[in-house]
């Protein structure tokens, strides 16, 4: 059995590899890079070796560093966990010459799944299902276009190395298609330094369906079920689930089968899944569901998988590498209860989605159901990296109990002052079709708004924000006042939120809001059902800039970068105020409306939290 282990990754999976580890014996060692010193993963590791600068380029993706440091601590094996290297067999097969051990696939069987034409090849010829289509190698517009029309519209172009939802292109029909092809191939080189595309049908009321596989060095191959991945937003899965709704046992045997022989296909070893596309368009049939590709690497959504199964799929990631058998045969291995999980994201649906960083000043994921995170209360949110910062897992008897838990979770999730997801993910789980299993990957978009919340506070939150602001002023002047709502309402208080003011009178009725919330110094943030709402409890000067929405406010935590006013100063609307940098964008802030620059808060290199006043603009008077 492996003694000591590299984890070469950050966040939630480098923290939960650690955790099996630690219950295994087997001590860790984590890499970092400059953003991630005082990470969870870092604390939690036995050993912490620094790699290089904040940027991935430079250090989670540097693969001589994160070698030089296994054999610098002296661990015998490295674990990629997922994302970063986990799936660059150049880098595996690397880590097996300089002598240590892979806990991944052999690098042949990453390179033979690696690019999306060849493994479309190598599957129809192992008898596993295929999308009908086009791999060649002939890339000219005349031939691909022929193709495409070969195949019916509407097709989809999808870049042969491509993932992540980028180099995909869906065209309609004929007139299309050179446009779309361009587009798609310019994406493709950028992210992937490879322009080669192939066609796909489009499938109709399409549902992401992927099994589990695991082999090993033994010749043994088995699969732990199918997982449901269809929500998903922009190509990103935000919500999955095991065992699929819907899928009959005659299905899931044929599809499981599919996926074995697809494993065997390429002498896998390990941690596998392989992704299918079904047209749901009449329920879930075997002939009609379609082979995508292969990932070689430990799922993001592995939890759901354990969660039925009752096995810890990292520890058998370990014992194989090790050069045991399998723990468990086909036989007995069997599906128990219903499992869902949700990708809790740094950002603002009803800001756009646009991503939220900075300080975890507040973090409170409650502890029911299963957590999966690489961030603690007083973490940091990293522009660098991806935005997740949790996974929230639910298992119950059956599918109905998996939501409700699912939905509580969300709707109790409390972060501040970074944005999240919760509130979208309860409405996503609530949405009666989803309820039904009425489900297919255009699910989120076809709902559109009616899934994002809001982002205003109503009454209820309003009268609890008053409540927590007088609450607070009475009996816990200092600190940070944390609590549940169960005092008398007395007096009225002033609360600004986004630029507007309101006054509430609790002196008007009784009312006794079950929200939670906190005040420190001027600041109030109530939680309700997944949302945060902030509020000064001091308008600012006299009000009248609120009260027209005056007030300039960054959309998220980042960086002024360039200031074009002063106060004093006539603007016009629309006319550009100042720019802030946040996740390597640059967003222009602009005067709502003809006026005068009353304040300005905001200073060319200073760093501004979300929703903090930068600006306020007085409109100007008419006639």
């Amino acid at each position: 059995m492996i003694q000591k282990l590299l984890i070469a990754n950050r966040g939630e999976i480098a923290c939960r590899i650690i955790r099996t580890a630690r219950e295994m014996g087997i001590a860790t060692v984590a890499v970092y890079s400059d953003a991630d010193a005082k990470a969870l993963h870092v604390r939690q590791a036995d050993e912490a070796v620094h790699i290089g600068p904040s940027p991935a380029a430079e250090s989670y993706l540097v693969g001589d560093r994160i070698i030089a440091a296994a054999k610098e601590t002296g661990a015998e094996a490295i674990h990629p966990g997922y994302g970063f290297l986990s799936e660059n067999a150049g880098f595996a097969q690397a880590v097996i010459d300089a002598g240590l051990i892979w806990v991944g696939p052999k690098p042949s069987s990453i390179d033979a799944m690696g690019l999306k034409d060849a493994a479309k090849k190598l599957m129809r010829e192992a008898g596993v299902p295929v999308t009908p289509g086009y791999e060649g190698e002939d890339q000219s517009v005349e031939r691909l276009k022929k193709e495409a029309d070969a195949i019916g519209y509407p097709v989809l172009i999808k870049a042969v190395a491509g993932g992540g939802g980028k180099g995909m292109r869906k065209v309609d029909d004929a007139a299309q298609f050179e446009e779309m092809l361009q587009s798609c191939r310019r994406e493709a080189k950028a992210s992937f330094s490879n322009d080669e595309v192939l066609l796909e049908k489009w499938i109709t009321s399409p549902r992401h369906i992927e099994v589990q596989v695991f082999g090993d060095a033994h010749g043994n191959v088995v699969h732990l079920f199918e997982r449901d991945c269809s929500l998903q937003r922009r190509h990103q899965k935000v919500i999955e689930e095991a065992p699929a709704p819907g899928m009959d046992e005659m299905t899931r045997e044929e599809l499981c089968a599919a996926a074995v022989r697809a494993a065997k296909a390429v002498d896998y070893e390990g941690a596998g899944t392989i992704e299918f596309i079904a047209d749901a368009s009449e329920g879930l049939r075997a002939d009609r569901i379609f082979f995508m590709e292969m990932n070689t690497r430990l799922q993001v959504e592995h939890p759901v998988t354990e969660e039925i199964t009752g096995v810890d799929l990292v520890e058998w990631q370990l014992r194989v590498a090790s050069g045991e058998p399998i723990p468990l045969k086909q036989d007995e291995l069997a599906i128990e209860g219903h499992a869902v999980e949700a990708r809790l994201y740094a950002e603002d649906p009803s800001s756009g989605f646009l991503p939220s960083t900075g300080p975890l000043e507040w973090l409170d994921l409650g502890v029911a159901g299963r957590i999966e995170t690489g961030v603690e209360e007083g973490d940091e949110i990293s522009p660098h990296y991806d935005p997740m910062i949790a996974k929230l897992v639910a298992w119950g008897e059956d599918r109905d109990d998996a939501i409700d838990l699912l939905v509580e979770m969300a709707e109790t999730a409390e972060v501040w002052p970074v944005r999240t997801n919760a509130a979208f993910i309860a409405n996503a789980l609530s949405d009666n079709d989803f309820i039904a299993g009425r489900l297919d990957t255009g699910f989120i978009a076809d709902k559109g708004d009616a899934l994002i919340p809001s982002g205003e506070p109503d009454e209820a939150v309003l009268r609890g924000a008053a409540r927590i602001a007088m609450v607070s002023n009475d009996d816990q002047p200092e600190g940070l006042a944390g609590f549940r709502l169960n005092r008398a309402p007395r007096h009225a208080v002033a609360l600004t939120h986004r630029g507007s003011t309101h006054v509430v009178d609790l002196d008007e009725e009784p009312f006794e809001p079950s929200l939670t919330g906190f005040a420190e110094d001027r600041r109030v943030v109530v939680f309700d059902n997944g949302q945060a709402f902030g509020f000064d409890t001091e308008t600012r000067g006299s009000g009248a800039a609120a009260a027209g929405d005056g007030a300039i406010l960054a959309p998220m935590p980042g960086k002024v970068i360039a200031v074009d006013v002063a106060e004093g100063d006539k603007v016009s609307a629309g006319q550009r105020l100042m720019v802030l940098e946040a996740m390597k964008m640059e967003h222009a802030l602009t005067a709502p409306f003809d006026g005068t620059v009353t304040e300005l808060a905001a200073s060319e290199g200073g760093q501004v939290q979300v929703e903090a006043v930068l600006a306020v603009v007085e409109p100007a008077e008419e006639g």
